[in-house]
Order: C-alpha cells, then structure tokens, then sequence
C-alpha cells in the first residue's frame, strides 16, 4: 500500500470476479448505477475445464473463456473493472445491523465444526426474508447514505453498497493427487454425468465424504471410499448405511498416480501394493470460506462460514450483499448468476429515483422534465451508443 494511495468513488462496488460477481455488476451496471468490479483472478470457475450445466454454454467452453467472455461484455456496458485484492475495509460512517433476521442454516450437511461438508447439498436454499416490500426512495433515502471503504494494493476504493462475492477455496488433499478436472472433482452435481458407469472413488473420512460415496451408486456400479489411512468420522448410522451397500472401503494410503496421455486418472496405486483402476472421482474435505471482508464489516456468519443473507442476497450489514458460494445453498454457475442478478435487483430498488414516494413529492415537489431519465450522464451515453436498433 502506497502512503498516498488512488481514491475511486462508485455508487455499487463488487468484489470477486466468478460468475455471481459478474453477474450482479452486470445488473448493477444496466440498472443505472456506477459500478465497479474488483477482481483477483482465479477461483473455482477459473479452474473448470468444461462448463457444465448453463444452458446456451457449450460443454467445450472453459471456465477461463466464461469469465473473460463476462469481463468484456461489463465493459461494454460501461462497468469499471479492476484488477486488485482487497486486504481490508470498513464503513466511513455508522451502518444499520438491524436488518431482518437471517437464517443462520449452512448449505453443508456436516457437523459445524467442520468447514464444509460438501459441494453441493441437497435440501437447504438461501434464506425467506423478503426485502422487495422496502419502498425505495423513502426521505431517509435523501440523506447521505454510509460510504463503505475498501483498501486494495494501490487504491482505495468507497461505494455506497458493496457486494461480496469472494467465494470459498475447497481444501485440496495431500498429494500424491490426480489431475485437478482430470481425474480429481469437487462438485458432484456438476460432474457425476462424467462418470456414468464408470470406476470412481470418493476420498474422505467425513459424513459428507460417505454421502457421496452413496449417492455416486446412482452414477456407477463401482465406488471406493478412500480413507487414505486416516480413521473415519462418520457416525454409527452412517457406517450401517455404507455396510448395506456396494461400497468398497480402502484404508490405505495412496502411494502413486497412474495417467494416460492426455493426464486423466486410469488407476490409483497404495501402500500395500495394490492398484485399482478408476476414471475420476471427488475429494471431500471441506472448504475454507473467504469471508474475512464480510467478516470485517461486522456481517452475520453462519456456522459453517457462509454469510446468512436474506433471499435478495442483503447481509445482516445495511448496504452490503453476499452473493454466490460465499453464501448457503447450491455451488452452481446458474444459481450463482441468479444470486447476482437478485442482488443487482434489489440494489436498484433501493436506489433508484423514480418513482418519487409521496413523503418526497410532498418536499421536493413533482419531477420536472429536467430530471428525467435518471441516470448518470455516462452510462446514458454508453446504453445510447449500444443499442442495436438503430
């Protein structure tokens, strides 16, 4: 950090460059406000060697190309995009933390204790508040709102609303390892379809790890639970469960990876000094949640890590959004887009101008031509010039 640092001002920041920060800037930006993105690269999308499950996106679209396919159309619509990590922020003047009671469940099925359970659980959505009924531009609207302050390397960056889209890192195994996207999964909604009746392992000692060793039964005949030597936490019930079904169970440690040409996984070697073949599989251990900022402005946690947020993506912190993986449900690329486009919705509600509300016609009096359309001078150049019907 430089002892005079670069100052930006927007009216909508959002950190984290996947594909729900993408998608909320991309709202946020078309709905009329000054936006920014700050990204840090990289990220589970970015590691995708295909995306899967996007209707409209074919199977041999990188995670890569999604993401500067996204880049390149937010500036074209005239979002400011940065890249920048942010190491610290804060509010410049008090924010309200009475927002509506959060539902505090985690998206994982494990024990609290644990970071994550795994990729994708099956029963829990995001939380029921509902924020649309807030009427926007109510006279508290006409003061000047909380400035949210964000310390990048260079730069310091404020905004009246942030949203956070940060994310979670999944805990990678010891290695030796196969090929991440090549043998080595994490998120068995997106890659079970791979594996149809083919070998696969789950690697893992938790509940989680033994959930998806089950459910993978309705993939594949051929599943291995693989301990790696360490002993197994999963409950008694559990334990009955794996007993009663084709799951073979291996406790020894791994001691080699077999690959062929191309780097996909054909076969595992152990420690006693056998080897069994398989084409893919997941990892389960958990996941680290990079919610140190949310954390920072004072938002509701949940005990797994996620952020609790109501169903528009609004944290406990007024003006502060969380969106995608960082929060409870589904890590999916399109509930992680609808997490944004939700986020960038409500963002409009509470910050548009029009319609005037009675409390501010009764002390601004009515809206005068001049006023109208309501947005900045430059993203009204920038929506004119890209119109296609002209």
């Amino acid at each position: 950090m430089t002892d005079n640092p670069a100052h930006e001002e927007f009216d909508v920041i959002v950190v984290g460059g996947g594909p729900a920060g993408l998608s909320a800037a991309l709202y946020c930006t078309r709905l009329g406000n000054q936006t920014a993105l700050i990204n840090r690269g990289g990220g589970r999308a970015a590691m995708m060697q295909d995306v899967h499950n996007v209707i409209g996106i074919t199977e041999d679209t990188a995670g890569t190309e999604l993401l500067s396919t996204g880049i390149e159309q937010l500036r074209e619509y005239g979002c400011t995009v940065y890249k920048d990590v942010i190491s610290s922020c804060s509010t410049e003047t008090p924010v309200s933390t009475s927002a509506p009671e959060l539902e505090s469940e985690s998206k994982s099925e494990s024990a609290p204790t644990e970071t994550r359970s795994e990729s994708d659980s099956e029963d829990e959505t995001n939380t029921t508040t509902d924020t649309d009924t807030a009427k926007p531009n109510t006279p508290d609207n006409t003061t000047t709102p909380p400035q949210i302050s964000l310390s990048g390397t260079e730069t310091t960056y404020t905004a009246e609303y942030v949203v956070l889209a940060t994310g979670f890192t999944d805990v990678r195994p010891d290695p030796p390892l196969p090929r991440t996207g090549r043998g080595l999964h994490y998120c068995l909604h997106c890659d079970a379809y791979m594996f149809i009746d083919e070998p696969v392992y789950v690697m893992g000692t938790s509940e989680s790890a033994a959930h998806v060793a089950a459910i993978m039964l309705n993939f594949t005949d051929t599943v291995d639970l693989l301990t790696r030597g360490d002993p197994p936490t999963w409950s008694d019930d559990t334990d009955t469960v794996l007993k009663t079904h084709p799951i073979d169970i291996i406790h020894e440690e791994i001691s080699g990876v077999q690959n062929d040409a191309d780097g996909w996984l054909t076969a595992l070697e152990f420690e006693d000094g056998t080897t069994r073949e398989y084409t893919g599989g997941f990892a389960m251990y958990g996941a680290d949640y990079n919610n140190g900022l949310a954390n920072e402005l004072g938002c509701e946690l949940n005990d797994d890590g996620t952020v609790a947020v109501d169903n528009h993506g609004q944290t406990s912190v007024e003006n502060v959004y969380a969106v995608g993986d960082l929060t409870p449900g589904h890590n999916q690329i399109p509930i992680a887009l609808a997490d944004g486009a939700k986020a960038g919705i409500s963002i409009h509600w509470q910050r548009r101008p029009f319609p005037r509300d009675l409390d501010l016609l009764d002390e601004l009096g009515p809206v005068r031509a001049e006023e109208v359309p309501g947005l900045p001078d430059e993203l009204l150049e920038r929506a004119i010039e890209f119109h296609t019907y002209d």
